[in-house]
């Protein structure tokens, strides 16, 4: 509230020495939910603004007096206020537009160089319509990895401004928009790319899909590691409904999804007697509700509430790679999620959005065996999957955004609350692990070490933690907006109070428009992530303590005649732990060509420092005493380690939305620098972190993504997607634990940390698809289709070969998709310990060619 106070005292002061005015306009639909996308134009002075994701168009610096507002927008009727009289500071104006009887085309003409240097616009964006959308895949997670591909490392997904949850189906699915405003207040993460989806209203009319897909293993190809093909079954059905309860009021959607399936993991091992390979079936099945409803509260205020219900089951989990099938457990796991937000302008004066979820999670895990697991590194694990019991979590989240338009101010200002409770009585490691170097020392029965996590796992934890930020995006000249904010952050069980500043530029240096610079940086801070602490407690000396004996005998660890037997372990968290803190800055330029071509380049630099990390504080000194001879291995979590990332990305896109065709590709080169590769791995000399420096897991030096969605003859489409990144990098260890620290992770003299380097990876994907329509016209979808046309452009309704299924009642669409469709082998789990007989080899690999089949009817 303090800071919403001084943002209001700050905006009007300055209001008070303008002499000019300023004017907003909210454009809504007959329900009163705003429209995004409308174009509104202001005489005399032909000024042309369009709506942003609140639905407004703001004018500035206009002389007072009297002027007319014309508004337009896909799908509505065009409607003009005349004689509207603006007088001197702050003016609103609310327009409502009717549903139009038919589609229209709108002709944007803001001005270029105000859409340029828009930092909340389309620059350095990629915006995917109804046609994209539609060649996504149609089971919801694999849409969703197909978007996490598409942005990249660090992506950020939300639905209607929230995180977590499923993706909605695809026909309720609007837009979807990949953003690059990095260094606005309001965001938490430090991800490259976000990505912000919006799904459909139904105020207009009832309109409805059902669709279903199968995956068998005879349309598939033979994974490169099994010895025979194995067997498969996918089938995934699906249906969903929208439409009003109370028209141009209340509009509710509901959608049902599963899926019925199992398919099969390799096993690649070196067992006493030779090696082995096979192919093991892993039954998995899903049932996924939810339900949403829309109701206009008054003429600018909007009330969303969802509800989302998720159960899966899984088994033969843990399988696969070096484990063996006695190493599976099966996982239930349910998902339910409640959220709720109320949007709209506040006595014409100020925009406000409030935003609440609850979200609740149980998993409960079940093994096939509770036998002691064996290890032999990189040759074969047995024995019980050491994992059993059950966790859960209820985590409430509430955030609150005003925006407030002063002059050429755009303010945003607002708070962020995560708050969680969570238990966990996961049994890990209860029965025990034998650790072996190599296949002749499980042969000569003489494991490295023998670890046991006892004592009583249950345990309960709370979290929270709090973000209030303050953004103001100032428009300094026609050409050129500067952005400035403050964000604050909190969070319990780590320390300091958290100050974030974040900066940035949008300027469009020609008067064209067709040419924009975008240069920011700011400071950002990552949560302590509440599982992670939750594990640390449980294995804090308290509730669970670490056996540890080394040299133990096998199979009775006790029996070794060298065996020593530790004192109890723990895991504890230094005092003086603090959020980690990643410092990010970028500059980038885009360039609209020719041909609806835009073509941007950008510059992202990233460093990272009092990251979290676990070191042995009670490791061997080299007489093998230990610092405190009453504990065994102590992890202590510690703020000291840090990180670098450098990339270089270049995109390209053509969007020519008159004949249907979309291409996106993408190009980064870049470097990732750690010290970790997780919270609890330990190094390998705890006497030496600087060898623990090196590539990230995810340092993929290149990485190319393509997406192209063009139309064929007879009703027929292609969408193929392109996923190509070199060679991830894996650690090269001896397998023995020389330096007495109980993990054996102990590398050959002068090799640092993840030397080693697989190999490329490369992803082809087609789709075909074959629509038609009938039975009469549809009435109108609600609400804007975000097809903005851009100079002499053609209809964008129009589909090639005059095929406009969007005005046909029903529909239907049968497809084949192809994963992998090149069958490129992508070869996995190299093998990184020298004395492995899989030492630099592939074990393992990507699924193969796979082949789904599918219809989906539209009503």
């Amino acid at each position: 509230m303090l800071v919403i106070a001084i943002a209001l005292s700050a905006a009007t002061g300055f209001a008070q020495t303008r002499a000019d005015a300023t004017l907003r306009v909210t454009v809504v639909d007959p329900s009163g939910a705003v429209i995004v996308g409308a174009h509104v134009r202001v005489t005399p002075g032909d000024i042309d603004v369009d709506t942003g994701p609140r639905g407004e168009a703001a004018f500035a610096a206009l002389e007072p007096g009297r002027y007319s507002i014309h508004v337009e927008a896909p799908g509505f009727e065009p409607r003009d206020v005349v004689d509207a009289r603006v007088r001197a500071g702050e003016n609103r104006r609310e327009v409502k537009l009717a549903i139009g009887r038919l589609a229209e085309t709108v002709q944007v003409g803001r001005d270029p160089r105000e859409r340029a240097s828009d930092p909340r616009g389309d620059a350095f964006a990629t915006v995917l319509g109804d046609a994209q959308i539609d060649e996504l895949p149609d089971d919801p997670d694999e849409m969703e990895q197909a978007l996490r591909d598409m942005a990249g490392p660090g992506a950020v997904l939300r639905v209607n401004g929230f995180r977590g949850g499923r993706l909605p189906p695809k026909s309720q699915i609007q837009q979807i928009r990949f953003r690059r405003n990095m260094f606005a207040a309001d965001i938490h993460e430090p991800g490259f790319v976000s990505v912000d989806i919006t799904t459909r209203p139904g105020l207009d009319a009832w309109r409805g899909a059902t669709n279903a897909g199968f995956r068998s293993a005879a349309l598939n190809a033979r994974n490169a590691f099994a010895p025979v093909k194995g067997d498969e079954r996918h089938h995934r059905y699906g249906f969903n409904v929208n439409g009003p309860l109370w028209k141009q009021h209340t509009s509710a959607a509901l959608s049902i999804d599963g899926v019925d399936a199992f398919d099969t993991k390799t096993v690649v091992a070196a067992l006493p007697t030779g090696f082995f390979a096979d192919s093991i079936r892993k039954p998995n099945d899903a049932l996924n509700l939810d339900a949403r409803v829309e109701h206009a509260l008054t003429k600018s205020q909007m009330l969303r509430a969802e509800a989302q219900r998720s159960r899966s089951t899984a088994d033969n989990l843990g399988v696969g790679d070096f484990d063996l099938p006695e190493r599976g457990y099966s996982q239930t796991r349910t998902d339910e999620v409640l959220r709720a937000s109320i949007a709209g302008a506040v006595r014409k004066a100020l925009y406000n959005e409030l935003r609440v979820q609850w979200q609740a999670s149980d998993v409960a895990f079940a093994p096939a065996s509770i036998a002691p697991a064996v290890l032999v590194l990189n040759a074969f694990d047995a024995g019980g999957a050491q994992l059993a019991g059950s966790r859960g979590s209820r985590v409430f989240f509430a955030a609150d955004d005003l925006d407030i338009a002063i002059g050429r101010h755009a303010i945003r200002t607002g708070v962020q609350l995560d708050a969680g409770s969570y238990r966990s009585g996961e049994l890990r490691n209860a029965t025990g692990t034998f650790t072996f170097a190599s296949l002749d020392a499980y042969a000569a029965g003489r494991p490295t070490t023998f670890t046991r996590n006892a004592g009583d796992p249950d345990v309960s934890i709370a979290q929270a933690q709090l973000g209030v930020y303050v953004q103001d995006d100032i428009r300094a000249r026609k050409d050129l907006t500067v952005s400035a904010g403050l964000r604050q952050e909190i969070q319990s069980h780590i320390g300091g109070v958290n100050l974030a500043p974040r900066g940035g530029i949008a300027w469009s240096p020609f008067r064209s428009g067709r040419t924009t610079v975008r240069a920011g940086g700011g400071v950002f801070f990552d949560w302590f992530d509440a599982l992670a602490y939750e594990q640390g407690v449980q294995l804090d000396g308290t509730h669970q303590q670490i056996e540890a004996i080394v040299a133990p005998g096998y199979p009775d660890p006790a029996a070794g005649g060298s065996a020593i037997a530790l004192p109890a372990g723990r895991v504890q968290f230094a005092p003086e732990l603090t959020q980690p803190t990643l410092k990010e800055a970028m500059a980038g330029v885009e360039q609209q060509l020719p041909g609806a071509l835009r073509l941007n380049a950008m510059y992202i630099r990233r460093r990272g420092s009092s990251l979290l990390r676990g070191v042995n504080v009670n490791a061997p000194r080299a007489d093998l005493t230990r610092p405190d001879p009453q504990s065994g291995t102590v992890t202590e979590i510690r703020s000291t380690a840090s990180s670098a990332v450098d990339l270089i990305s270049v995109s390209l896109n053509v969007a020519r939305p008159e004949r249907r065709i979309f291409v996106a590709a993408n190009y980064t080169f870049g470097r990732s620098i750690d010290e970790t590769d997780s919270l609890f791995s330990l190094p390998a000399d705890n006497g030496n972190l600087g060898a623990e420096r090196g590539p990230s897991l995810a340092d993929a030096r290149h990485r190319f993504m393509s997406l192209v969605n063009v139309p064929l003859k007879q009703r027929f489409r292609l969408a193929s997607s392109v996923r190509v990144q070199s060679a991830l990098p894996y650690d090269i260890t001896t397998g023995r634990d020389d330096n007495g620290d109980t993990v054996s992770n102990d590398r050959p003299a002068g090799v640092t940390r993840n030397t080693g380097r697989g190999s490329a990876q490369i992803d082809v994907g087609l789709r075909v698809s074959w629509s038609l329509g009938f039975g009469g016209a549809a009435p109108p979808p609600a609400g804007p289709q975000v097809r903005i046309v851009r100079g002499d452009s053609a209809d964008p309704l129009a589909s090639a070969g005059g095929l406009d299924l969007q005005s046909k009642r029903y529909t239907i669409e049968l497809y084949a998709q192809a994963y992998n469709a090149l069958n490129h082998t992508n070869a996995l789990n190299y093998s990184g310990v020298i004395a492995s007989p899989f030492f630099g080899r592939a074990t393992s690999a990507s699924a193969p060619r796979r082949i789904e089949i599918g219809a989906r009817m539209g009503f």
